[in-house]
């Protein structure tokens, strides 16, 4: 009868264990001060660097106030809105001229422009909206005034020639990112993907509220 290896000590295997158990998921942390934040946390934008950063309570709301960041790091508002009174039209999505069926709409401070955001299988693809266009825009599209720069986008949609528009923060239109690049598919996206995408617009109209509109004095 063969010998076979002798069996692991019981500190070798426990050791084994250790290496092939699955790891618990890192936990995230406050980029400024390192202290963990809950999976649903607020986020800064670091303006230079285009990049979102994790927030917790505390440091977000230092960021809130208009001017404490400097040019360097934005806090992330918490608005969703539309606008019942003065929706995107056929025409005013014809102005942008956006090659897919759902964009973004970014005011980039650094660069001093409104960029159109595509997103895809390989991330996101912008392109630059001339002013002529934007101010066209934003003369049909009231709600593309509110947006605040870097910090907030305008989120469009068109199917069957159904226009959806909201403004919603940042972070959110990252996420939509991040699920088109997991679920794409093929030329347009598959099934999967524009599941998602139904999934995400539903979400982002149970959060959405009207346009605050300025009271009417009669005189």
């Amino acid at each position: 009868m063969s010998a076979g290896l002798p069996p692991a000590p019981a500190t070798a295997r426990g050791g084994l264990r250790r290496f092939t158990a699955p790891r618990p998921p890192a936990v995230e942390r406050c980029e400024l001060c390192a202290t963990p934040v809950a999976p649903e946390h607020r986020h800064l934008v670091d303006v230079e660097r285009r990049a979102l950063a994790c927030a917790c309570p505390p440091c977000a709301a230092l960021f809130d106030r208009d001017g404490v960041g400097g040019v360097h790091y934005r806090a992330v508002p918490r608005r969703y809105l539309h606008d019942p009174a003065s929706p995107l039209t056929e025409d005013a999505w014809a102005l942008l001229r956006i090659p897919i069926g759902v964009a973004f709409l970014l005011r980039n401070s650094v660069l001093g422009q409104v960029v159109a955001c595509f997103p895809g299988p390989a991330g996101v693809t912008e392109s630059e909206i001339e002013p002529a266009v934007w101010d066209r825009f934003t003369a049909a599209t009231p709600l593309a005034a509110e947006l605040l720069p870097d910090v907030e986008v305008l989120l469009v949609r068109r199917t069957d020639g159904h226009h959806a528009c909201h403004l919603v923060p940042v972070d959110a239109a990252y996420e939509l990112v991040g699920r088109m690049r997991l679920f794409w598919q093929g030329f347009d996206g598959g099934a999967e993907a524009h599941v998602e995408l139904d999934a995400f617009f539903a979400d982002v109209a149970r959060q959405s509220r009207p346009l605050p509109r300025p009271a009417v004095v009669e005189r």
